[in-house]
C-alpha cells in the first residue's frame, strides 16, 4: 500500500555510505509510516546502525536522500535536527556526573524551555521510574532503570519520533521484557513513530509493525512480520527466520 507524503515520518531512498574500502550502505531504502514502529534487523555489519544514524545526521551519506517529516536532512542544521528527534543508544548515554532529573531535562533546557524540570519529571513518571530515583546518579540505578531514564530523556522534549539503537540489548532477559513492555505502552499512548535497531528478530516481531532485514548494507526485505514469515524474499531471510525460530 502506497503512503501519502503526510503519512510518512522517515524516508531513505538509495542511500549509500562507504568508509574507505568498506561499504556500509549500498542503495538502502526504507519508509517509516507516521505513528508506526519499524525494526532494522540483520547481522553485525549489515548497516543497521549506519542507516539509523543518517536520520539525525550522525552519519551523512555519500549518496541518496534522507527525509524527516518530508524535509531533506542534508539541508537541516544537525544540532536542531538532533534536538527534534529522540535518540536512545544501547548503553543509554546518560551523563555520569549529572543526576537522573538533570539528564532527562537536558534537551528541553537546551531548547530554552523554562519548564524543563517538570517535563523531565513527567517523562520519568511516564516510563515508570519512582520519584526517589530522580536525584540519584546513573551509576546508582540498575541497568533497566538507566534505560528507562534514557527513554524518558528522549521523550522529555515532547518528541514524537524516536531512533532506538539496540536499546534493550544489554539487559538481562527479565529486565528486558519489562522495559520492552514499558516502551510498547508508551509508544501506543503517545502515538510515537519509532525506528528501532535490533539484532533480535523475536524482539522485532514483538514490537514492530514493519521489519526491515538488512545484509551487507542492502535492504533484503521490508514487510510486516506476518508477511515476512509467509513470503520470505530470499534464502537469507528464510535462514534468519529459521535461526530465530519464527518461521
Amino acid at each position: 500500500m502506497s503512503l501519502s507524503a503526510s503519512q510518512v515520518a522517515l524516508e531513505a531512498r538509495g542511500v549509500g555510505k562507504r568508509y574507505g574500502s568498506t561499504t556500509a550502505l549500498e542503495g538502502a531504502s526504507v519508509v517509516v509510516r507516521r505513528g508506526s514502529c519499524t525494526a532494522l534487523v540483520g547481522e553485525s555489519g549489515s548497516g543497521k546502525t549506519t542507516l539509523l544514524r543518517t536520520f539525525n545526521r550522525m552519519v551523512d551519506p555519500d549518496q541518496g536522500v534522507v527525509r524527516v517529516a518530508g524535509e531533506d536532512v542534508s539541508g537541516l542544521d544537525p544540532v536542531d535536527l538532533r534536538r527534534s528527534i529522540g535518540y536512545v543508544q544501547q548503553e543509554g548515554g546518560l551523563l555520569p556526573h549529572w543526576t537522573i532529573l538533570r539528564n532527562v531535562a537536558l534537551v528541553p533546557w537546551l531548547c530554552g524551555d523554562g519548564d524543563a524540570d517538570q517535563k523531565a519529571r513527567d517523562a520519568l513518571a511516564l516510563v515508570g521510574l519512582p520519584e526517589g530515583t530522580f536525584t540519584r546518579w546513573p551509576r546508582e540505578l540498575s541497568g533497566g532503570q538507566r534505560q528507562r531514564a534514557a527513554l524518558a530523556r528522549a521523550l522529555a522534549g515532547a518528541r514524537t519520533t524516536l531512533l532506538l539503537d539496540e536499546p534493550f540489548g544489554a539487559l538481562d532477559a527479565i529486565t528486558r521484557v519489562g522495559v520492552q513492555r514499558t516502551f510498547a505502552r508508551v509508544r501506543e499512548e503517545l502515538d510515537l513513530t519509532v525506528l528501532l535497531v535490533t539484532h533480535d528478530l523475536r524482539e522485532a516481531f514483538e514490537l514492530a509493525d514493519q521489519v526491515v532485514v538488512m545484509k551487507g548494507g542492502v535492504v533484503d526485505q521490508a514487510a510486516a512480520p506476518g508477511e515476512l514469515v509467509a513470503s520470505p524474499a530470499s534464502p537469507y531471510v528464510a535462514e534468519l527466520l529459521d535461526k530465530a525460530g519464527v518461521s
